[in-house]
This record gives structure tokens, C-alpha cells and sequence, in this order.
């Protein structure tokens, strides 16, 4: 990634030298920083709003209710978690930002769902047991119901309905979600039947 971030640049460079076209090419980059900063401080508003919305139902009891209501999704997705553990609560967070569309919010959330998998698992040995490639994959393609980081990306560049994409995105988050689920939980059942044939 960090060759990625090196060589790109340096070839727009290099071409914008060879055709000429330097200075258009230091106006672009002036205007789009500026551009950059705006938008930034434009999403910070409603992601603030929607982080603090799920700390407030985590301080209210709604989270804990809400893994109660997810226990059995997460127990059937998670074989190794243990329900009612720290590890359950975080991934049950995770999966909640997750719906609502708030990708900023849910990668601490992510972060510390894997932690607390890796101290909770007695299988865990430095490489990603079944329930960390599985939320890896929940994170990747995850269930939106309110995209709202999508959403506030397009009102902040002058969509005049930003949340008349939520048909489709509906459809193509549980396409891509049960696509994803079910070739992880194939590929873990054969890299374990695999394992038992070595063994």
C-alpha cells in the first residue's frame, strides 16, 4: 500500500511534467485539498451525531437488548463466541453501525470485537481463527438499512434527495452479504475437513 502511495503520485508527476502540464496540475491539487477539507468537516457533523446516538443506546441498555435480540444470529455466524461475552456485545455494536450505514464508527468497534475474540478463543495462535475472518467479512460487505456516511456524501455534493439510493442499496448489501457469509463458512468447512485429513 505504501508502493501504492509512493508511485502514484510520483507518476502524475512525472506525467504532467513530460506534457506541459504542471500547473494545471498544482491548481487541481490546491483546489481539491481545499475541496478534501470541506467535505471532511461537512461528514464530521453526522457521524458525530450517529456515534453519539449509539453511545447513548449503549448507556441506556438498548445495545445489550439488541444483542439479546441478535444472540442467535451471532451464535450461528460465530461458533466460537461466547454469548453474553465481551467479544458478543462489541461484534453485536459492530453490526449495528454497520446497518447504519456509519463506517467510521464501526471499525473501533471492529478493532476491539477482534481483540476481544483473540482473548477469549483457546484456539487463537497468532493467525485469524473462523470468527475473526467471519467478522472481517461482515465489515467488508455489511447490511446497510441507512447509509448514512453514502448519504451525507451526496448531500454534501449537492444531491437533492441523498437517501433515494436506499432500494438499491438494500439490495446489493444482502446480495453481497449472504455471498460473502456463505463462501466463508464453505471455505472454513473445507480448511477444516482439510486439517482433519493431514491430522
Amino acid at each position: 500500500m505504501q508502493v501504492i502511495l509512493v508511485v502514484i503520485p510520483t507518476l502524475s508527476l512525472i506525467f504532467a511534467a513530460v506534457s506541459g502540464r504542471m500547473g494545471e496540475m498544482s491548481s487541481a491539487m490546491l483546489a481539491k485539498s481545499g475541496e478534501a477539507v470541506e467535505l471532511v468537516i461537512s461528514l464530521c457533523g453526522i457521524i458525530c451525531f450517529w456515534s453519539g446516538i449509539m453511545r447513548v443506546a449503549q448507556r441506556a441498555g438498548l445495545v445489550e437488548k439488541l444483542a439479546r435480540l441478535l444472540s442467535p444470529i451471532v451464535g450461528f455466524l460465530f461458533k466460537g463466541v461466547k454469548r453474553g461475552g465481551k467479544a458478543a456485545g462489541l461484534i453485536t455494536l459492530n453490526i449495528a453501525a454497520n446497518v447504519l450505514g456509519l463506517g467510521n464508527a464501526s471499525t473501533p468497534l471492529g478493532i476491539a470485537a477482534m481483540k476481544a475474540i483473540a482473548e477469549e478463543s483457546p484456539d487463537f495462535c497468532g493467525s485469524a481463527t473462523d470468527d475473526m475472518i467471519m467478522l472481517a467479512v461482515l465489515n467488508t460487505a455489511s447490511l446497510q438499512l441507512v447509509p448514512t456516511t453514502a448519504a451525507a456524501l451526496r448531500a454534501a455534493n449537492g444531491a437533492a434527495k441523498p437517501f433515494e439510493i436506499l432500494p438499491c442499496v438494500w439490495i446489493v448489501s444482502v446480495y453481497s452479504l449472504v455471498v460473502v457469509v456463505a463462501a466463508a463458512k464453505l471455505m472454513c468447512f473445507f480448511a477444516h475437513k482439510r486439517r482433519k485429513r493431514e491430522l
